[in-house]
This record gives structure tokens, C-alpha cells and sequence, in this order.
């Protein structure tokens, strides 16, 4: 190896090297530009993009503008108007590296062009892989216009690294969308190879904004999230956990109005939405989370896309602690969407014209048309339609009983359950879950609603219901101690990382203490983990504490060890039950957190409005 003196690097290569680390793709260029647009005051930002962006981006906005010494510093390195203190533990705007312009410029053809508030003239100035022009006057209102054509023309070799047009765009919008909707204030529209994408107007609300990004179904099945505990703030909408996905793609986080994707805060939704969501789903969100400037460093990455906070701690725990509050407030609720795929099921489908009905051999004369078109009777209705709940042949045990006498099965004694008995009247005020009418196939609860119909799945619900009572009692957690202590060996960080949690494993029925620099010896497990391979767990939780300082893997296994006792515990479906066991049930379901799904993410009940009753028949 031939060895050289150490010499500076050529400017032109210095900004290549910055844009290699700024600017990855025609999304990153696009981030820089617009959060530019948006720190001069930006309040209409248009963008145009050709393949993807890749041929040309376009970004015009209406801030404040450059005069022609702006234009000038704009283009070089570490020139920037957003630290009028120097304080990088108190930025308040969204760029502020000042590596954007002319790392841009060393790749690609930049022409910038901006008048500056109050000015007279507007001025254009032009960079072409790293070489610089005069700035000239030009005619061009109020704001700035930057062009960047083809962009990686100056490095050839980053070129293959693009995906397709259509895959480029694809990002360019994501991140549009995720800086429309952290300034909601401020209109954005996308141009791609001539068409509009979107074009999302002003609006003074959030959840209008969140509409248009994420769509109506969200906005319609979204919980809003409103906390503010000492000087941190948590704001944005949740989904239901019935309206999921089988990604996190549609998880958007923002800290002091600056969209990231960090782990501490993505840990803590995961935690929020552990024991109400399968592990592959995904709830959607929008969360905003505002703390003190100096609590947050925004300068850990060159993009800007991950944060570090003081205290991650504090930050998760707000965020699991909000999120599951305003959960347990849905109690029975479940997304919409339900009901729209319920409605899909019940429609038929529509027979070909050549379909031919097969033909049946009646062993008994079918009614006549007359006795079909005869109002039917209430007694007609009853045991023709539905198996009549609680009778049972002559000789059955009758099973609940025993099921009421060990607490399995809720007993109703409110007055609303008595006046349920009828399956004809209902009283006046009629509660969220409505009341029984009857039972179908030993496994689905009929209750009409004040405006329709639900349909309740019995061991779902129950299995819910369970769960959460033992979540309760899990407070009087149960402490299993080892005959012989079991000492895990793990790497010095993770003795160090689980000693600094100790008591929180305590409280969670886990005892340890720490045996030399390298060992972990554990005394005492919860009771109700069973036999446990101690070793793995805890790797995984030295795994999850040096993460995300939580043990959160120790309350996984007691959540999933939990939700299978309440499982096995649960009101089991074909069991029959009577009006007043399934009117009890839905009362504790209207008064239970989280019961609008079972442990697993599945809906423990689906609503049909007379309304979708009306479409099914054609009334609508």
C-alpha cells in the first residue's frame, strides 16, 4: 500500500461526500427544498417532478424570498439563516445544517430564482455540478422557485442505485404526506409527468388534513389523543385497534413538529396496543409530540430523521400511558370498517343469466304463496327463526348454573335487563350494545340497538372480559421462588442495564441480583409464566432494556401467558345461553376497557345501522 500526505479535500468533493450522506435519493432533495419552503414561511408549496424526480424537481413556494446576497450564501457549505444564536440544543426550525443547496448543486443542474418580501427585484442564480454563476436579475413574484435537474448527472455511479419512477415517487410522496400533515396550516400540491397527485388545501384542523393523507376511513375510526404532563405535550389521533394493518407504514410520529421515525416512541405504541392487536398488525396514528428543545437532540442524524431524547424513559412511558388511556375510553367501540365488511358478506351475489336453481325433491308439499305473504306470528318468528336461548332437551345438565356459581359467565340484575325479556319492546333509552334477542348457533348473541343491530361474538367477548380481570389481579403479582437460584450469563452492559430496572422487574414478579461483572442471578419468577426458559428470557429483556429502557419483553410474556388463561377461561363458543346471561354480558362489555376485541385483534362484535339494513334490501 502506497502511502500519501495528508492533504484537504477539494471543495467539489467535499460536497459530493455531504450530498452522499444528505441527499440518498429524489425524496431527500425534496425533503430539504420543501422544509426550506416551510422555514421561510411558506404558505402554498407546489411541487413538479419528471421520473420520479430524477429528470427534474421543482419546488415554488410563497415565503419569505432571498434578495441577492441570500442567493450567493444559500449555495455554500454550512451558510444558514436558522441559528441566529449558535445553540444547536435550541433549534426551532427544520433545517439548519446549511449542507442542503450545496450538496444538491454538486450533482445536479440547480437553478434558483426568489424576490425577496418587500424587494423590487427578483434574482436567479445557477449551480451545475459544484461550478457557480453570477447571480442575475430575472422577473419572478414574491417566494422562491428552485428547479433541481438531473439530479446524480455529476455522479454517474449514484444513478444506479435509483429505483424505477413509479418506486421514487412513491417515497416522494410518503414524506409529502408526512410534512402536510405537520402543517396542516399550509397548502401542498404534487405534480408528477403532468398530473396532479394531490392537492391538499388550508384547513385549521387537524383531522381535515389527516382525512385527505390517510383517508376517511381512518378519520372515521380514529381516537383523539390530547396529554400534557409537565412540560411534555402529546397530541394526534390513534385508530381503533379493529382498523389495523399489516405494516407500521401508516404510522406517523412527529417531535416539535418535525416528522421521524424513532424507536423509543415506535416501542411505545408497540406496548400501548400489545395485549389488543396480533403481533404482525399494526394500528395507524398520527402523534405529535412537543417537549422543551433543549430535552431533544435533532442533530444525531444527517437527515434529520431520528432524535435522541434525555429521557427516553419519561417519553415512552407517556406515550404507553396516554395511548392506553384513551383506548380504554373506546371500551366496546370498533371500527366501522367492520360493518362494511359484514355488509360485503351479507350481499349475494348476483347469478349469471344462464344459472338454472337446482331442483329439490320435497318430501312435503311447499307453502303456498298465501302462507307466505301471511304476517307471521310472534310465536311463528321465534321458533321458526331462532333456537329459543336456554332450553335445553328434557335430561340436559344445565351448564350454567355451574358457570354463574364460579364467576365465568356475568349475571345481570340491572332493571334494563329485565325489560329486555321482550324481544318486541324496547325501553327508551336504549343502551350502546342494545338488548339480547336471541342466539344463533349456540355462538352469536342478535341485540337491537337504538338504531340497529348487533351481533356479538359470545366467546370473543367473554375471552375479553376474563383478560382484562386478570390484568386487574396481576397488580397482586404472584412470586414463584427458584428451588435453586439460576445465575445467566450475559455481556457486562446488560448487567448493567437490567440492575438499573431491578425494582420494575420486582414489581413484574422477576427477582434478580447480580452475580460478578458478567451474571445475572435470578431468585424468583412470576408464578404464572409456568416453566420458563430463563436463560432466553432474560436476553430478551437485557435486549429490550438496552433498547428501549423498559422491560417490556417480561410484560409480553405475562400479557400473552395472560391471554392465554383467559382464553381457556372464557365462555366457550356453543354453549347456550339465556336472555339474562347474554343481556349480562353485554352490560360488562359496555363497561369493560377495550372490549370492543378480543386478545388476539379480532372484533368482538360487529353494528349493522337500519340504515345498512335498508341498503341490504334496496330500500336505499
Amino acid at each position: 500500500m502506497t502511502f500519501v500526505k495528508i492533504r484537504k479535500l477539494e471543495p467539489h468533493l467535499i460536497n459530493q461526500i455531504a450530498a452522499g450522506e444528505v441527499i440518498e435519493r429524489p425524496a431527500s432533495a425534496i425533503k430539504e427544498l420543501v422544509e426550506n419552503a416551510l422555514d421561510a414561511g411558506a404558505k402554498t408549496i407546489t411541487v413538479q417532478l419528471r421520473e420520479g424526480g430524477r429528470s427534474l424537481i421543482a419546488v415554488t413556494d410563497d415565503g419569505l424570498g432571498m434578495n441577492q446576497e441570500d442567493l450567493v450564501l444559500a449555495v455554500e457549505r454550512h451558510a444558514t439563516s436558522k441559528l441566529p444564536v449558535g445553540d444547536l440544543f435550541n433549534i426551532q426550525t427544520l433545517g439548519f445544517r446549511g449542507e442542503a443547496l450545496p450538496s444538491i448543486g454538486s450533482v445536479s443542474r440547480l437553478h434558483l430564482t426568489s424576490r425577496l418580501s418587500g424587494a423590487e427585484d427578483a434574482w436567479t442564480l445557477k449551480v451545475e455540478g459544484g461550478e457557480k454563476n453570477a447571480p442575475v436579475p430575472t422577473s419572478h413574484p414574491q417566494g422562491t422557485h428552485i428547479e433541481v435537474k438531473d439530479l446524480f448527472y455529476a455522479t454517474p455511479a449514484r444513478l444506479k442505485f435509483l429505483k424505477s419512477p413509479t418506486t421514487e415517487l412513491a417515497h416522494a410522496v410518503e414524506l409529502l404526506n408526512r410534512l402536510a400533515m405537520g402543517h396542516p396550516a399550509v397548502s401542498f400540491k404534487l405534480l408528477a409527468d403532468g398530473r396532479t397527485v394531490f392537492d391538499y388545501k388550508a384547513c385549521g384542523a387537524l383531522r381535515e388534513r389527516l382525512t385527505h393523507v390517510i383517508g376517511a376511513e381512518f378519520s372515521q375510526n380514529a381516537l383523539q389523543v390530547d396529554v400534557e404532563r409537565n412540560a411534555i405535550t402529546l397530541t394526534g389521533f390513534i385508530s381503533l385497534p379493529t382498523l389495523n394493518r399489516a405494516t407500521a407504514s401508516q404510522q406517523y410520529l412527529f417531535v416539535n413538529g418535525r416528522p421521524v421515525k424513532d424507536k423509543v416512541l415506535q416501542g411505545g405504541v408497540r406496548a400501548a396496543y400489545q395485549d389488543l392487536l396480533a403481533a404482525n398488525r399494526h394500528p395507524l396514528l398520527a402523534l405529535f409530540l412537543d417537549l422543551p428543545r433543549e430535552e431533544v437532540d435533532v442533530n444525531v442524524h444527517p437527515a434529520k430523521t431520528e432524535v435522541r431524547f434525555r429521557d427516553s424513559g419519561l417519553i415512552r412511558g407517556t406515550i404507553v400511558s396516554a395511548l392506553k388511556q384513551t383506548l380504554a375510553a373506546a371500551s366496546c367501540k370498533t371500527a366501522t370498517t367492520v360493518g362494511v365488511q359484514a355488509m360485503q358478506a351479507f350481499r349475494p351475489s348476483v347469478p349469471s343469466p344462464s344459472y338454472q336453481p337446482p331442483l329439490r325433491n320435497y318430501s312435503v308439499p311447499p307453502p303456498s304463496h298465501q302462507h307466505l305473504y301471511e304476517p307471521p306470528t310472534p310465536s311463528m318468528i321465534y321458533s321458526q327463526h331462532f333456537e329459543e336461548p336456554g332450553r335445553r332437551p328434557s335430561g340436559e345438565p344445565d351448564e350454567r348454573s355451574d358457570l354463574r356459581d364460579q364467576g365465568r359467565i356475568p349475571t345481570g340484575n340491572d332493571p334494563g335487563t329485565r325489560k329486555a325479556k321482550s324481544i318486541f319492546e324496547l325501553p327508551f333509552e336504549v343502551p350502546p350494545l342494545g338488548f339480547a334477542k336471541a342466539q344463533l348457533h349456540e355462538t352469536y348473541i342478535i341485540a337491537q340497538t337504538a338504531e340497529g343491530m348487533v351481533i356479538v361474538d359470545q366467546h370473543a367477548a367473554h375471552e375479553r372480559l376474563v383478560y382484562e380481570k386478570l390484568k386487574a389481579d396481576r397488580g397482586h403479582v404472584v412470586r414463584q421462588p427458584l428451588l435453586i437460584p439460576e445465575v445467566v450469563e450475559l455481556a457486562e452492559e446488560g448487567v448493567l442495564c437490567l440492575m438499573e430496572v431491578r425494582d420494575d422487574l420486582a414489581a413484574l414478579g422477576l427477582g434478580i441480583e447480580s452475580f460478578g461483572d458478567k451474571g445475572i442471578l435470578v431468585r424468583d419468577i412470576p408464578a404464572l409464566l409456568g416453566e420458563v426458559d430463563l436463560k432466553a428470557l432474560v436476553q430478551d429483556l437485557a435486549d429490550e432494556v438496552i433498547a428501549c429502557e423498559s422491560p417490556l419483553s417480561l410484560q409480553e410474556r405475562l400479557a400473552a401467558t395472560l391471554s392465554t388463561r383467559a382464553c381457556h377461561g372464557s365462555v366457550r363458543a356453543g354453549r347456550r345461553l339465556s336472555l339474562e346471561e347474554m343481556n349480562a354480558l353485554l352490560r360488562q362489555m359496555e363497561q369493560t376497557a377495550h372490549s370492543g376485541q378480543c386478545n388476539h385483534g379480532r372484533p368482538t362484535s360487529v353494528e349493522l345501522t337500519r340504515i345498512d339494513m335498508e341498503k341490504l334490501f334496496g330500500r336505499r
